[in-house]
């Protein structure tokens, strides 16, 4: 009995001592962790110009402050976690948070400020294992061709997912990753109580300005049925200079299958640096093809494609886009031949600053742009300007005629204090919506927005 006591607290001792070194390199994994955040504010104004019988013209405005903390540990045998908290408040807002002259996009449901544990997951690097293969498991901030942040206003969106990357082969990255829940961030209230437009520019087709803020199953958001979630895999080759290849599909079950191709090529010719891209998307219904849950029989056969060129002579770029989406016959359903794309994904190459119209089915479109950074002559200033237009089919379920939008965008790097960013844009949407006897919808607006990251 003696000899089994002392043999106890021999392993107890012993455990004790591993106990004693697992804190301290724990400790360490902790101490080492690394803090990142930015701190945002942010103001908007648009001036609507209706030509209704009986609407009046208005402008609506919001302010906001917020951003996100995050905290990641070091890795620890290869271990690493991670947690970001992140939040938007308004300010000097008018009270009445129900009135149609209040901006919905820098809040959350009600126009109410709101807070999120957006990130928390857990990472894993193989490297001691021989492989050059990370795992990410939880809450996390993803941008991939068709799911993606859209951090276009206060908060972006946010995924839970299991994300698999592996670089063993030279030149190559492959991507397997499970994506079973979506956050939406404040852009995706723009677009009301949803329907073709917000399903074809990044969000809900049901509704995305009461799903903001919450992590919602992938199929209950984008079209009111819960399903199992979006399986993506993924290639991206970078082997020949100058060249990128990638290649993306998404199996989202029961609502469709989406495969995504992009080429990029480089080249250099003295000062000057031509550029040109090609992207194409061609989407297909799957299982139970859930896209019936909003209308018609949830059957899609779509097709994207789109090209850009242009060149960079030192601080100076410009290009050229167009893009092309099939036509719906009469009868369809809105969205057989449009390009649906729920979860944030908004990869084309002639997207203005708000009008995505470019998805919606029988668009063809155009965009050209240029900018102009002045840091040769002092500051980092970046000044840059567009024009899209978008020649709309008769059969796409939202609008009639052509769409336009122009505008601009100021970014100024400030030197006075490290990491400050002021920026301001605007833009200017021309018959954004035409309906069959020709109302519109316009608008001038503006956007100012400053940025702290550390």
């Amino acid at each position: 009995m003696k000899k089994h006591i002392t043999l106890s607290l021999m392993t107890v001792g012993l455990l004790s001592l591993a106990s004693l070194q697992a804190a301290e390199d724990l400790s360490t994994m902790f101490s080492e962790g690394k803090v990142s955040g930015e701190i945002r504010a942010f103001s908007i104004s648009r001036a609507m110009d209706y030509s209704k019988v009986g609407a009046d013209d208005f402008t609506r405005n919001a302010n906001a402050i917020g951003g996100h903390l995050k905290y990641e540990t070091a890795d620890f045998k290869g271990l690493n976690f991670g947690a970001a908290f992140y939040t938007t408040n308004g300010f000097a807002n008018r009270s009445d948070k129900t009135s149609k002259k209040f901006d919905p996009t820098l809040l959350g449901k009600g126009n109410d400020s709101y807070s999120i544990l957006g990130e928390a997951y857990i990472g894993y690097n193989a490297k001691d294992l021989g492989t050059k293969t990370t795992i990410k498991i939880g809450r996390q901030k993803l941008d991939t061709p068709m799911a993606g942040s859209d951090d276009a206003r206060m908060l972006p969106n946010l995924f839970e997912a299991v994300v698999v990357s592996n670089t063993d082969i030279p030149d190559t990255t492959l991507i397997a990753a499970h994506v079973t829940r979506f956050a939406q961030g404040t852009f995706g209230r723009a677009y009301g109580a949803g329907g073709i437009l917000s399903g074809t520019s990044g969000y809900s087709v049901v509704d995305p300005s009461n799903q903001v803020g919450d992590f919602e199953n992938m199929g209950s958001y984008a079209v009111g049925k819960k399903t199992d979630g979006v399986s993506v895999l993924a290639a991206t080759y970078t082997g020949i200079k100058g060249l990128k290849l990638q290649v993306w599909d998404y199996y989202a079950y029961d609502i469709l299958n989406a495969l995504y191709a992009e080429v990029d090529y480089k080249m250099e010719l003295g000062s000057v640096k031509p550029f040109a891209a090609v992207q194409f998307i061609k989407e297909d219904s799957v299982g139970d093809k859930q896209l019936k849950a909003v209308g018609g029989d949830g059957k899609i056969d779509s097709t994207y494609w789109g090209a850009k060129a242009g060149a960079s002579i030192e601080n100076f770029t410009a290009y050229v886009a167009y893009s092309q989406t099939g036509a719906n016959s009469a009868g369809d359903a809105a969205y057989a031949n449009a390009i649906a794309s729920p979860w944030g994904g908004m990869p084309a190459y002639t997207q203005g600053m708000v009008t995505r119209h470019q998805f919606l089915a029988g668009t063809k479109a155009y965009k050209i742009a240029a900018s102009y950074n002045f840091k040769a002559f002092g500051p980092d200033f970046t000044t840059a300007l567009y024009y899209a237009n978008y020649d709309m089919d008769k059969y796409n379920g939202y609008t009639h005629n052509d769409a336009s939008e122009s505008g601009f965008d100021l970014i100024y790097n400030t030197g006075f204090v490290k990491n400050l960013q002021l920026r301001l844009r605007g833009n200017y949407a021309r018959d954004f919506n035409v309906n069959t006897i020709g109302e519109t919808t316009s608008w001038n607006e503006y956007r100012f927005i400053v940025s702290y990251k550390f």
